[in-house]
């Protein structure tokens, strides 16, 4: 066959030609490959249709969409005729591994983007980089001591120290929103009180 995706509908599949898929899973359960492209034919669409409304990607969705294909022939001896429909079994199975897949990305970018930040420090805006490269002057000394204890350590630890917002956190047992409400208020008074202009 020439269809242009193995997820491609048959238009000339109508309902009566779908056999009794509880029948064929069971066939399928045992090894029989015949009816796994049976089944194939029959769900694939079905699977890709789902997996595509999650993750959006074409090509990673015919990639999730296989991959959920290759579970059925694994476990077809899992499904329940009295728990569902193989269609609803499957659909369930879909969509399950297609928000894995999009929580898999998430969670990949997160670590990326947490790479870049211990690699290139914590960013900061413009006024924080202006501040660190006269952290040494006795100014910034006397403006350290214009902050509150809480906002002086903060900026302290960040900078002298090169800890992250979160360790910051861990170090001062202090919830993280805290810390970051103290750092951009320290931040702020520092700039107004060396006269840094944005």
């Amino acid at each position: 066959m020439n269809r242009p995706s193995p997820f491609a509908p048959d238009p000339a599949e109508g309902p009566a030609d779908r056999t009794d898929l509880a029948q064929v899973m069971r066939q399928v359960a045992h090894g029989d490959k015949e009816a796994f492209s049976v089944l194939y034919d029959a769900l694939a669409p079905l699977v890709f249709g789902i997996v595509i409304k999650v993750v959006r990607d074409r090509a990673q969705s015919e990639e999730v969409a296989q991959e959920v294909m290759i579970d059925l022939w694994r476990q077809a001896a899992r499904y329940r005729p009295d728990s569902g429909s193989v269609t609803t079994w499957v659909a369930t199975i879909a969509h399950r591994r297609a928000v894995d897949r999009v929580r898999s990305a998430q969670a990949s970018s997160d670590r990326e983007h947490a790479q870049a930040a211990r690699e290139h420090g914590t960013a900061f805006d413009e006024v924080a980089e202006q501040v660190e490269t006269r952290l040494d002057s006795e100014q910034v000394r006397r403006c350290l001591r214009g902050l509150t204890e809480l906002q002086r350590q903060v900026v302290t630890m960040a900078y002298y120290q090169g800890l992250t917002y979160r360790e910051v956190a861990e170090v001062l047992h202090a919830p993280l929103p805290t810390v970051k409400t103290r750092m951009r208020d320290g931040l702020i008074r520092l700039r107004d009180c060396m006269g840094v202009t944005t």
